[in-house]
């Protein structure tokens, strides 16, 4: 039998997230808003805009002194 020390995702809390998704249809690429650096970013992936939106996301906390208060 198999114990995996990881929580099921069914425990993790959901929250309604803020989120940079690239322009382009072909990209799947995404980022949480609070972990941008830039104040328009351009997708990792493909070098396209990205626009923003939302998404359900499992609740995670930026701690980084680096993140500007928005």
């Amino acid at each position: 039998m198999y114990y995996s020390r990881k929580r099921p995702l069914e425990d993790l809390p959901q929250e309604l997230t803020a989120v940079w998704s690239c322009s382009d249809e072909n990209c799947n690429g995404w980022m949480r808003a609070n972990f941008v650096l830039a104040n328009s970013p351009v997708c990792s992936q493909c070098h396209s805009e990205m626009v923003k939106g939302e998404k359900m996301l499992a609740a995670v906390l930026n701690t980084s002194p680096l993140q500007d208060k928005v």
